[in-house]
This record gives structure tokens, C-alpha cells and sequence, in this order.
């Protein structure tokens, strides 16, 4: 699964590839703040495609079905395997995709009673992209903007820390995912592969990241490598 992430980069970090990736000049980057511990039920930076131009803004990180007559139940992951069968997520795979703009992502590894919380990225520490679905869903009349990570097998690296890992998409892949007018879903479900583990890296860092109260800079600070 993926239940929290990192996006450190600046203010002006975040425009640049913005700018630089999407052609996105018209985000209001004020609105934008690091994250050091990005948490379900948090408005997230999210990228999609209205078919013609990149847009940029915030969406709530827990997937709230359009028939939902509450926000009691919702989904942080949606499964590569079977989101093109699951009433939930069929009709957003097909029509709402977006990605979620991240440095890091965090997991715990299990042994016996114990979780070691570890930080994986890309080691040339870079801004890579998630692969996500969005959806609208009016609840008391209020439309609810909400998003989902889709999580695959997991590669060599992370199988030794947990067996699913969220779906990485090269730059080259996301115009695929992102493009509303591609609804062929053996395509989009190629796309939902394991990641070059090659290419990641992670190190253990502190507890504290264990609570989503706490989001500071030094939660990403390496307490132990382990490779």
C-alpha cells in the first residue's frame, strides 16, 4: 500500500516543474507548501488533463465513490490488478486519472512486533510521479474533490519491505495516463507495473513520522542505511 509521502521540493522548485514538465504557468504556487509526512484526508497537490492543457491544484487524498452519500468510506489505494473490475474505481480509471508530484514515500518494514519506519526514493532524488484517480462526489451539497494511489506488486527492492508498492510513472508514460480520451484499459493497465528498482533507494528514519500529526523537515533526516 502507500499511506504517506513526501514532496520537499521549494516554492520555486515546485514551479519550475510545473512549468518545466507541464507547461503549467497558471497554479497559484503560494498555495503550495512542502510536505514531510502527506497523509490521507490531506488536500494534495494533484496534476490532470482536461484533454488540451495540464491543470494543477488540490485534491483530497481518499477516494469518495460519486455515489457516496457521506465521507465515512473512502480509499487511499485502489489495486493495479483489479481497479478496471471494482464498481469503485472502473468508471474514474477510465475517464479521471491524475498524478501526485512526490519525492519519497514511506513504508514500514515488520519484524515480529516491530515496524522500522523507511523512506524510498529515487537515488537521484528527484520529483517523481504517482500514479492516481480522482473523482468529484457531491456530499450535503458540497462537491468533494478526492483521489486514490494506485498500488501494484512490489519490485525487487521493496519486496524485502512490504509486498505492494504505489505505481511510479516515467515522464514519458504520464501524457498516456493523464490523457482523458484514452479509455482503452488493457493500455492504461500496462502502464500499472512494478517500478525499475534499479533506479530507488531507501534509509530508515525517525518514529515520529509514525504519527500524521507530526510534519517537520527532519523526518526525512537518515537515521540508518540499510543497503
Amino acid at each position: 500500500m502507500c499511506g504517506r509521502f513526501t514532496i520537499t521540493a521549494t516554492k520555486a522548485e515546485m514551479d519550475d516543474y510545473l512549468r518545466n514538465y507541464f507547461s503549467i504557468t497558471n497554479f497559484n504556487i503560494d498555495d503550495y507548501t512542502p510536505r514531510y509526512n502527506a497523509s490521507p484526508t490531506q488536500n494534495i497537490l494533484s496534476i490532470i488533463s482536461d484533454g488540451y492543457n495540464y491543470r494543477a491544484g488540490f485534491l483530497k487524498w481518499g477516494f469518495v465513490p460519486e455515489y457516496a452519500k457521506d465521507m465515512k468510506f473512502f480509499s487511499i489505494n485502489s489495486r493495479a490488478e483489479t481497479i478496471d473490475e471494482k464498481p469503485t474505481f472502473k468508471k474514474a480509471f477510465l475517464t479521471k486519472r491524475c498524478i501526485i508530484p512526490v519525492d519519497s514515500f514511506y513504508e514500514w518494514k515488520k519484524k515480529g512486533t516491530k515496524k522500522t519506519p523507511l523512506r524510498i526514493l529515487m537515488k537521484d532524488e528527484k520529483i517523481f510521479a504517482l500514479a492516481g484517480i480522482w473523482n468529484t462526489a457531491i456530499i450535503n451539497d458540497t462537491k468533494i474533490h478526492t483521489f486514490s494511489i494506485v498500488t501494484t506488486k512490489a519490485n525487487d527492492l521493496m519486496a524485502n519491505i512490504h509486498d505492494r508498492m504505489p505505481v511510479i510513472l516515467d515522464h514519458d508514460k504520464i501524457p498516456l495516463w493523464l490523457d482523458p480520451t484514452n479509455r482503452d484499459p488493457n493500455l492504461l493497465k500496462s502502464l500499472l507495473v512494478p517500478y525499475d528498482d534499479n533506479k530507488m533507494t531507501f534509509y530508515e528514519v525517525s518514529s515520529e513520522v509514525n504519527s500524521s500529526r507530526i510534519d517537520k523537515p527532519d523526518l526525512i533526516n537518515k537515521i540508518k542505511v540499510w543497503q
